[in-house]
C-alpha cells in the first residue's frame, strides 16, 4: 500500500509482471515519487525468469527459485496490485479495460506483457500443441503431460516445433527431467523418442557454427533427432504435417516458435508493426502516444532486436528512469542496447554452452557459473532492500496542468466534520456511473434526493439489520468493495434473512478529484457487484475524506419470524459444518511484513469474493439447527459463542478444518494479526487445553476472519449430502469439522481432537 501520505497526483499503470517491470518495482520501492501512485495490473501473481526456467523445467529448480513473487514486491514499491489480463485500451481516454473489473485510469501507461509463440496461423495448434507461452499454462499442461508418460506403456513419440534457443533447450531439459523419472520408477528411459523440427537449414539460426555443431553433437548422443527444413503447416492428432515432407507422427507437441503479440494493442489504435508488436521509438516511448511506454518482446524497437529476456532486463533501469521523467516533465533518457551479450544455453543436464557473437564454448564451469548469476539476479527481488526518499523533483512541480497545481496545494489543507465529504459533484458523477436498482419495499432510495432512505417491512416479515466497516487491507479498491460487501452480508446470511437494501459507508484519501471519483467508484461498483446477485439494493450512505481508504454498509434483511437461525439453536448429535477456509488473518499480517506468498494472498482474497449467498440456502435445505458467520473473534469464538447460547458441548476435528495455503507456514512463521492476543482469551473455553495447543494449527482457531464461512450445525444424517452439495456450488473445501454434544459437568465447552 502507498508508503507516503502525499495526495495521488498521477497514476502510473504498470501492464504486465515481465523483467523490465520487476525493476521498476524494485527502484521504485527503494526511491519513491511522492505523489506518483503505481498500479500493477496482471495476468500472473509469479513471474517466471526466463533463465531458470529450462533448469526448472529438468528438475534443478523449485517454483519459488525462479519465481518472481510479484506480491511482496508490488507492497515494497507501494503499487495496487491489480490480478486480471487486460482486454482493451482506449488511449484517447486514457482508460485499460480489464477482465472482471472496471476500467482503470493512468496519467502513464507502460506495457511489459512479453508475448506468445505464433500458432493461430497453423490449423490444429491451438488444439494438439502445447505452447511454451504463455509460461504458467505451460508448467500447468506439463505436469499432466510427465503423468501421461508415467502412465504410457512403450514407446513415446515427443516433437518440439522450434529449432531456436528456446525449442533446443526445451526438448533437452525435457528429456532430461522425463527419463530420470522413468529410471526413479524402474521404466525403461530410452523408450521415449524426441525430435525437433525447424523451419530453417539449421538449429540456432542466430547462433555461431562453433554453438549449433556443439547442440548437434549433444543432441546426436540424446539420442533427440533434428528435422530441418520442416515448416509445419497443420497439426492434427497425433500427426504433423509438414510442407513438402512426409507426415511425422507424434504422442505430445511442444510449440516454441517465433513469438507473436497480443491483439488489443493494434486494436486500441497503438502504433504497432506487421506482426502486432508496439512501436516504440529510442525512449521506449510509443510512436504513437507519448504517455505510453513499452519494453520487453511486446515493444518493436527502431533496430528490429530479436526478443530475448536481456533486453528487457537492461530496459528496466531506462524504463524507470524515463517514468519518472514523464511525471516531472523532464527530458527522456535513450535507451542504447548492447551489440552483443553472453548467451549461455543449458543442455537439460547440469551443462552449458556459452554463445556470444563469433565465441563459443561449453562445460559444466559454465552451468555453474550460470546458475550462480540467476540466482545472483533472483536474490535482487527475492531480498528486497531498505526504502529511501526520493532526492529529485516532486512530481508536482512537474505538473503542466495550472489547475491540477492550484487543485494540490489545497490538499494539505482539508477541513473535518461536514467539511470532510466527498464534494457533490463527484458524489453525482460517481452515482450516474453505478448502475440503480430497484424493489418495491425501498420507498426511497438512492435516487431520490430526500436525507434518508424509507422502508416498508412486508406483513409476517422481520428486519434483520447489521453494520460492518473497517480499514483497507488490500490496494484493489474494487475488490476491497467487493470482500467488505461479502463481510456485512454473511450477518444476514447467517440469520437465515434475505438481504433486502444496504447504506455505504466510505472514506476515501485526499487526492485530486479524480483520483476521488474514482476511488469511491471503484468502491461502490465492487460493493454494487456483490449487492446485486444477493438482491439487495444500494439504498444510500456517506461519504467523505480521509487520511487512509476504508468502507462498510449497513445492510438490512427480511426474514419469516420463524425460519430465523439463532446461535442457539444447535442439538446434541448435530454435526459441525465449515463452508470456506480460514487463515485470512495470519496470511494478511504476513502480506503486510512482506512475507507472505502471492499466491497464498491471491487465494485468500479469492475466497473472501466468494459470496456465503447459495451456502446458506444450501445449509437450509439441509435442516441447519443453527448458525454464524466466521469473522473477527475467529472460529473458536464464534463456536464457543454457539456452544454457549445452545447449552451444549462441541467437539471440534482440527485436523478437518479447511485451511487457506499459507496459512499453516505464517502461523508456523509466528506471525499472527493483532487481534490474535485477544482472540486467544477464548482458550480458556477448550478442555484439555495443554494437549490441544501442541497442534500446530490450534493458534489459527482464533485467527479472525475477514469474509469467512458460515458455521452451521446440522443433523447428521443430512451431512454427506450437504457436503456435495456445497462442493458443487463453489465451496470446493466445505467439510464437517465436528460435532455437537449434551452439555457435560466440564467448565469448558469444546474439546479439539486430532
Amino acid at each position: 500500500m502507498q508508503k507516503d501520505n502525499a495526495p495521488v497526483a498521477k497514476d502510473l499503470v504498470l501492464v504486465g509482471g515481465g523483467h523490465s517491470h520487476v525493476a521498476v518495482l524494485r527502484r521504485f520501492g527503494m526511491r519513491p515519487l511522492p505523489g506518483l501512485r503505481l498500479t500493477l495490473v496482471t495476468r500472473d501473481i509469479h513471474t517466471p525468469y526466463s533463465g531458470m526456467l529450462p533448469g526448472y523445467i529438468a528438475g534443478h529448480y523449485g517454483f519459488d527459485e525462479c519465481h518472481i513473487d510479484l506480491g511482496p514486491l508490488a507492497r515494497f514499491a507501494g503499487a495496487r496490485l491489480y490480478h486480471g489480463e487486460v482486454e482493451g485500451l482506449d488511449p484517447e481516454s486514457r482508460m485499460l479495460e480489464v477482465e472482471g473489473r472496471p476500467p482503470v485510469h493512468y496519467d502513464l501507461l507502460s506495457i511489459n506483457t512479453g508475448s506468445r509463440p505464433a500458432t493461430l496461423d497453423v490449423p490444429g495448434a491451438a488444439e494438439y500443441a502445447l505452447p511454451v507461452k504463455p509460461i504458467d499454462a505451460f508448467l500447468r499442461n506439463w505436469e499432466d503431460l510427465i503423468q501421461r508418460v508415467l502412465d504410457s506403456r512403450g514407446r513415446f513419440r515427443i516433437a518440439v516445433v522450434g529449432g531456436g534457443a528456446g525449442g533446443v533447450e526445451l526438448a533437452l531439459a525435457t528429456q532430461y527431467r522425463l527419463q530420470t523419472l522413468l529410471r526413479e520408477r524402474g521404466d525403461d528411459p530410452h523408450r521415449l523418442d524426441y525430435l525437433v523440427l525447424t523451419r530453417g537449414p539449421d538449429i540456432l539460426p542466430t547462433h555461431n557454427a562453433g554453438v549449433r555443431s556443439r547442440f548437434y553433437r549433444v543432441m546426436g548422443e540424446r539420442d533427440i533427432r533434428v528435422l530441418t527444413e520442416h515448416r509445419v503447416t497443420e497439426l492434427r492428432e497425433g500427426v504433423i504435417v509438414a510442407e513438402g515432407q512426409p507426415e511425422v507422427e507424434a504422442d505430445a507437441v511442444l510449440w516454441v516458435t517465433s513469438a507473436s503479440a497480443p491483439g488489443w494493442p493494434a486494436l486500441s489504435g497503438l502504433a504497432v508493426d506487421e506482426r502486432g508488436f508496439i512501436r516504440v521509438d529510442a525512449n521506449l516511448q510509443s510512436l504513437s502516444h507519448p504517455g505510453v511506454f513499452v519494453a520487453g518482446d511486446v515493444a518493436a524497437l527502431p533496430d528490429d532486436r530479436p526478443k530475448s529476456g536481456v533486453f528487457a532486463v537492461r530496459q528496466g533501469p531506462v524504463l524507470t528512469e524515463n517514468l519518472r521523467r514523464a511525471a516531472t516533465g523532464r527530458r527522456l533518457r535513450r535507451y542504447r542496447p548492447q551489440r552483443n551479450f553472453l548467451g549461455l544455453i543449458s543442455t537439460g543436464d547440469r551443462y552449458a554452452v556459452a554463445s556470444r557473437g563469433s565465441f563459443a564454448m561449453e562445460g559444466a564451469w559454465l552451468w555453474r557459473m550460470k546458475d550462480w548469476i540467476d540466482r545472483r539476479f533472483m536474490e535482487r527481488f527475492n531480498e528486497l532492500p531498505e526504502m529511501e526518499e526520493e532526492a529529485g523533483p516532486r512530481l508536482a512541480a512537474g505538473v503542466a496542468d495550472q489547475d491540477a497545481i492550484r487543485e494540490l496545494s489545497t490538499l494539505a489543507m482539508r477541513c473535518g466534520g461536514c467539511g470532510a465529504k466527498v464534494g457533490s459533484t463527484v458524489l453525482t458523477r460517481v452515482m450516474q456511473r453505478l448502475p440503480v436498482s430497484e424493489r418495491g419495499d425501498v420507498v426511497l432510495g438512492i435516487d431520490a434526493p430526500d436525507d434518508a432512505t424509507v422502508l416498508t417491512v412486508p406483513e409476517g416479515r422481520m428486519l434483520v439489520q447489521s453494520v460492518d466497516y473497517f480499514r483497507a487491507f488490500i490496494d484493489d479498491t474494487y475488490t476491497f468493495g467487493r470482500i467488505a460487501a461479502n463481510h456485512a452480508l454473511g450477518d444476514l446470511f447467517a440469520m437465515g434473512a434475505e438481504p433486502q437494501s444496504a447504506l455505504a459507508i466510505a472514506t476515501v484519501p485526499y487526492g485530486r478529484e479524480r483520483v476521488v471519483e474514482e476511488s469511491l467508484y471503484e468502491l461502490l461498483a465492487g460493493a454494487l457487484s456483490v449487492l446485486g446477485p444477493s438482491g439487495a439494493v444500494l439504498a444510500g450512505g456517506h461519504s467523505s475524506e480521509g487520511a487512509e481508504l476504508a468502507f462498510g454498509l449497513t445492510v438490512n434483511g427480511l426474514v419469516d419470524p420463524d425460519r430465523i437461525w439463532r446461535k442457539g439453536g444447535m442439538q446434541p448429535g448435530d454435526v459441525l459444518v465449515l463452508n470456506k477456509p480460514i487463515g485470512t488473518g495470519t496470511l494478511f499480517a504476513a502480506d503486510m511484513r512482506g512475507k507472505a506468498k502471492g499466491r497464498w494472498v491471491d487465494a485468500a482474497i479469492a475466497s473472501m469474493c466468494v459470496s456465503n449467498l447459495e451456502a446458506g440456502e444450501i445449509l437450509r435445505r439441509h435442516g441447519a439447527t443453527a448458525c454464524t458467520d466466521v469473522t473477527g473473534f475467529g472460529l473458536m469464538g464464534h463456536l464457543l459463542e454457539m456452544t454457549r447460547a445452545s447449552d451444549v458441548d462441541a467437539v471440534l476435528e482440527i485436523d478437518a478444518i479447511p485451511m487457506l495455503d499459507g496459512a499453516p507456514e505464517t502461523v508456523a512463521a509466528g506471525i499472527l494479526s493483532s487481534l490474535q492476543p485477544q482472540n486467544l482469551r477464548l482458550r480458556r473455553g477448550v478442555a484439555d487445553l495443554e494437549e490441544a495447543a501442541r497442534h500446530p494449527h490450534f493458534p489459527l482457531l482464533f485467527d479472525p476472519q475477514t469474509a469467512g464461512g458460515l458455521l452451521a450445525s446440522l443433523p447428521a444424517e443430512h451431512a454427506e449430502a450437504c457436503i456435495a452439495e456445497l462442493q458443487r456450488g463453489g465451496y470446493p473445501t466445505a467439510a464437517v469439522i465436528g460435532r455437537v454434544e449434551t452439555r457435560g459437568e466440564a467448565m469448558e465447552p469444546v474439546r479439539v481432537v486430532s
